[in-house]
């Protein structure tokens, strides 16, 4: 008696294997009837206090000094060199020695928590309530790309999955016909490392993140040709799956032809809900506004920050919208009007999602993240701007449970380096993962004979957020 392999048995269907996929996407099964699939839902580790992410990247670093972390010493020591006490400082740009920028800002103490917010964030101050501020966040990556990499992958190098590629992996998707894990950004000019900064690294090419786009192709090439009919479609893509299927029995052990084959039928399914999900013309005039769309300032950022609601009431686990792409937060010079461009365009569209998240009940299961790759110094570069600081910078946590209207951790008197509660990148992925029920150090990807983990073996959750 003869015995076939799954594989072999696959590639001896023939044609016949096409119907099955077919019959499955017209019958509408969720992505769970797929028991193979490594996309399919899995269980987390713990309980999570979240379903998904939307990460707000400020791209080229925002000043935490003008922001959420006021100075009173450095208003007194403005114009003066950096005192010897704070150590010897490494800097991109090498000022080391320049004087005390003071910050022009005006603050003020924000909702029932008393946060300090400056009034660059009008919008974002009236949520302050719901926002924990993370004041001592500290990196490696003094350069922005190696800044960004770190921020994405816990490392400063390249190669690695990046968080949304670890989130993709460890949970799956609940939706079948749309990405586990999308990017948008706001201009057609590259973030800093382009997609590197989504990448899977060395998992399976699967679990990548999706970019989208505006316009009536939100996914480059994924619109039907012009006269090809679906019914067409799906037999080049069985024909095709027939082949993959065929060279795949062969090589059992590369799983990237694996991942492929579920590339090609997701893309498929993609064509009919991309469109849908991306729609914004089912919104009200209201909710638009709400974002900032009726503005040509707020419009850009604010319609990024509405298809990240959209997308995550329909199931994607990880969104991460870029603004200034191409690193346009990078004050070295003239931060004063650098800062109020860059906030004019965000400030009201990152409230409005927090508004309107909050208002749907969506808040409670999304956690929303905010921030770059690195804070800016004390110190004053080219008279009128600030460097690159990784030693000491701001984030802010939303939603998923996380209390709002506190502080965790502080920077010294200056705002340079992290003194108190220090939480480097890779505590804030673990925490970030953790909130999704994701241990840090039980998710595990072998490659190579080596256990990879998301945080290198690193990092700590920081459990005062939901304390």
């Amino acid at each position: 008696m003869t015995y076939l392999s799954r594989r072999d048995m696959l590639c001896q269907a023939g044609a016949g294997f096409g119907a099955l996929p077919l019959s499955w996407m017209l019958a509408g099964n969720a992505i769970s009837a797929e028991q193979n699939s490594p996309l399919s839902p899995k269980r987390a580790f713990r309980t999570p206090k979240a379903k998904n992410i939307i990460f707000l990247f400020m791209e080229g670093g925002p000043s935490h000094i003008d922001t959420f972390d006021p100075k009173p010493k450095l208003q007194e020591l403005a114009g003066q060199p950096l005192p010897d006490s704070y150590g010897k400082v490494i800097l991109a740009m090498g000022e080391s020695r320049a004087p005390l920028l003071a910050s022009q800002r005006k603050w003020k103490q924000h909702g029932e928590g008393g946060l300090w917010i400056s009034d660059w964030l009008p919008h974002t101050a009236e949520m302050a309530d719901d926002i924990a501020v993370l004041r001592s966040c500290w990196a490696e990556g003094i350069n922005h790309s190696s800044g960004v990499c770190q921020m994405n992958t816990g490392s400063i190098l390249g190669g690695r999955p990046s968080l949304g590629s670890w989130v993709s992996y460890g949970l799956g998707s609940e939706n079948t016909d749309l990405p586990a894990f999308v990017v948008m950004q706001d201009t057609p000019t590259s973030v800093v490392n382009g997609p590197r900064n989504w990448s899977a690294g060395f998992m399976p090419a699967l679990y990548q993140g999706i970019r989208i786009e505006g316009g009536t192709e939100p996914i480059p090439n994924l619109n039907t040709p012009v006269g090809v009919t679906a019914q067409q479609q799906r037999g080049k893509l069985d024909f095709l799956s027939r082949m993959n299927q065929q060279y795949a029995a062969q090589y059992p052990d590369q799983t990237e032809l694996e991942a492929r084959i579920q590339s090609y039928e997701l893309a498929f399914r993609m064509q009919a809900a991309a469109p849908t999900a991306i729609d914004l013309a089912e919104e009200t005039a209201a909710t638009q506004e709400l974002y900032g769309l009726d503005n040509k300032e707020t419009a850009p950022f604010g319609r990024m920050c509405l298809l990240a609601r959209r997308l995550v009431e329909r199931g994607v686990r990880f969104v991460q919208l870029y603004h200034g792409a191409g690193s346009k937060w990078d004050a070295h010079a003239k931060i004063e009007s650098n800062h109020t461009r860059n906030f004019g365009q965000t400030d009201k569209p990152v409230a409005g999602l927090l508004r309107d998240l909050k208002a749907r009940g969506l808040l409670e299961d999304t956690l929303v993240l905010w921030g770059g790759e690195f804070g800016r110094t004390p110190m004053s570069e080219q008279g009128d701007g600030r460097d690159h600081n990784p030693t000491g910078f701001t984030m802010w946590l939303a939603g998923g449970g996380v209390q709002g209207g506190q502080a965790i951790g502080a920077t010294d008197d200056l705002g340079l380096h992290a003194i108190e509660d220090r939480i480097h990148v890779h505590d804030l992925h673990a925490t970030l993962l953790a909130a999704l029920g994701l241990d840090h150090m039980e998710l595990v990807y072998k490659y190579k004979g080596r256990p990879e983990r998301p945080t290198l073996n690193e990092g700590r959750v920081v459990h005062k957020l939901w304390s």
